[in-house]
């Protein structure tokens, strides 16, 4: 059996496998069978820690790639900034993110419904569907508002205090951010 060896290290071993021609080429004494060649030249590419290789006999050609690790995808971590570094003004685009304008003042009398977390902002299961809830409606406690799909993982986000809904703040399918206002409730 002949080896040929390439990788990141060029390696001329002698005696390491068999012997050695000066052409880096590795001959070694016949094996019992495929099996043990295969271990044979896997523990040769492991030992001198390379990538390829190469091993030619008659009626045979073979040749070994080792591939790196595979690297475990990462997972992208939300980043909070503190309640300090934003403008005591919302911007223009802040105003008309809910796309209604003026976003005004909420009323004394009502709760801010607030997303709790980043992502894309549905007010129905599905295009075709009726809203979870508009502005009229009677809420109570444990009713769903909204959907809030983030990283492909749709989160439902319900009602904690009965009420009436006053104000959608967002329009269907923004992207939100964790904190913003999604809803003004009128407490019952």
């Amino acid at each position: 059996m002949a080896a040929k060896a390439t990788g990141r290290k060029e390696i001329r071993p002698a005696g390491a496998c068999g012997t050695s021609d000066t052409a880096g080429t590795v001959k070694s004494a016949p094996a019992d069978g495929i099996v043990s060649k295969l271990r044979e030249v896997y523990g040769f590419m492991t030992e001198h820690n390379l990538d390829t290789v190469e091993v030619e006999e008659p009626g045979m050609k073979l040749r070994l790639v080792r591939r790196a690790a595979a690297v475990p995808a990462q997972i992208p971590v939300p980043i909070f900034v503190g309640a300090g570094s934003q403008p005591a003004i919302p911007s223009a685009e802040q105003r008309t993110a809910g796309g209604s304008g003026d976003l005004g003042h909420m009323p004394q009398d009502c709760t801010a419904v607030k997303s709790s977390m980043m992502g894309i902002f549905y007010r129905a299961p599905t295009p075709s569907s009726p809203p979870f809830a508009k502005e009229g409606d009677s809420v109570k406690p444990g009713q769903v508002l909204c959907i809030i799909e983030a990283m492909k993982v749709f989160n439902e986000l319900k009602a904690e205090t009965p009420g009436t809904v006053v104000k959608v703040l967002v329009e269907n399918g923004k992207p939100v951010k964790a904190g913003q206002d999604l809803f003004w409730i009128q407490r019952a």
